[in-house]
C-alpha cells in the first residue's frame, strides 16, 4: 500500500533502465526504502548499473524481469510475474523511442516500430495494469507522455502522434479506474536532459531529470491527473493549441 507520506512499498518500472523512471524512484527512495521491480529489455546492457544505483539509493530489494514492449503476447505473463513478487502500489510506464523525425515519416518499418513501442506497447500494459489495480482496489500508474502529443507538430509528427494516442488512452484509463480506487498520472514533459535527447539541440524550458522527478512525485502524492514539466508548458501549450492553423504552421517548431 501507499503509506501516509505518499510513498509506495513496491514500484514496477516498465522501461527499467529509463533515466527518468529511475530518477522518479530515487525521489521516492529519498523518503524511505522501496521494493523495486524493473521490466527491462532483453540484452539491455544498462541493467547492472541501474540495479547498483537503486540499491545504493536505499531500495530494499531490486528484482528484474524481461520486458519487450513490442512482444505483446508476453505482456500478461510479465505483469503476472511482477505481481507474484508483491502487490504493485505504483507502476511507472517510461519506455519509448524517439527516432529520427524526418526518417520516421518516410520509413514504414521504423514508423510502425515507433507506433508499436510508444503507443501499442503502452496501451497493452496499461490495460493489464489497470485490471490488476482495479482488482486490488488501489494503486497508481504514472505514464510518461509528452507535450509533443498535446499539439502534434510537423517537426516530429510521427512521434507526436504516438504520444497523442498514449496520452488520450491513459487519461481516460484514469477516468475508468477512478470509481474503483486506482489513480493515473499523465506526465507531459518538454525536453529532458537524458541519453535520448543527448544529440538533439536543447530547446527552451529543457529540464534535468531530477527536476522532473521532484515535480512528478509531488503531483502523484496530491493525486493529480495531468501535469506539465516544467509547469510553464501548460500556458505555452494553451497558446499553441489556440493559434490559427496557418500561423501555427509558420512557427519554427
Amino acid at each position: 500500500m501507499i503509506d501516509a507520506t505518499g510513498n509506495p512499498q513496491t514500484v514496477l518500472l516498465l522501461g527499467g533502465t529509463s533515466e527518468i523512471g529511475v530518477a522518479i524512484i530515487e525521489e521516492y527512495l529519498a523518503n524511505g526504502p522501496v521494493r523495486v521491480i524493473l521490466g527491462v529489455q532483453p540484452g539491455d546492457g544498462l541493467v547492472d548499473d541501474t540495479v547498483t544505483v537503486l540499491r545504493a539509493g536505499g531500495a530494499s530489494e531490486v528484482v528484474t524481469l524481461e520486458f519487450d514492449a513490442t512482444a505483446f503476447d508476453t505482456h500478461p505473463q510479465v505483469i503476472e510475474d511482477a505481481w507474484s513478487v508483491a502487490d504493485i502500489d505504483l507502476a511507472i510506464v517510461a519506455f519509448g523511442m524517439l527516432g529520427d523525425a524526418e526518417e520516421l515519416w518516410q520509413n514504414q518499418a521504423k514508423a510502425v516500430l515507433a507506433a508499436n513501442v510508444n503507443y501499442t506497447g503502452a496501451l497493452s500494459v496499461g490495460v493489464l495494469l489497470g485490471q490488476k489495480m482495479k482488482a486490488q482496489g488501489y494503486g497508481q500508474i504514472i505514464v510518461m507522455s509528452s507535450v509533443a502529443g498535446e499539439k502534434v507538430r510537423r517537426s516530429n509528427f510521427v512521434y507526436g502522434s504516438t504520444k497523442a494516442g498514449l496520452d488520450g488512452f491513459y487519461r481516460l484509463l484514469g477516468e475508468a479506474l477512478e470509481p474503483f480506487g486506482p489513480k493515473v498520472l499523465v506526465v507531459r514533459p518538454g525536453q529532458v536532459r537524458t541519453r535520448m535527447s543527448a544529440n538533439i539541440k536543447e530547446a527552451p524550458l529543457t529540464v534535468d531529470k531530477e527536476q522532473l522527478a521532484s515535480q512528478v512525485v509531488a503531483a502523484a502524492r496530491k493525486g493529480d491527473k495531468v501535469i506539465w514539466v516544467p509547469t510553464q508548458f501548460k500556458l505555452v501549450m494553451w497558446v499553441l493549441k489556440h493559434l490559427p492553423a496557418p500561423i501555427f504552421k509558420l512557427l519554427p517548431i
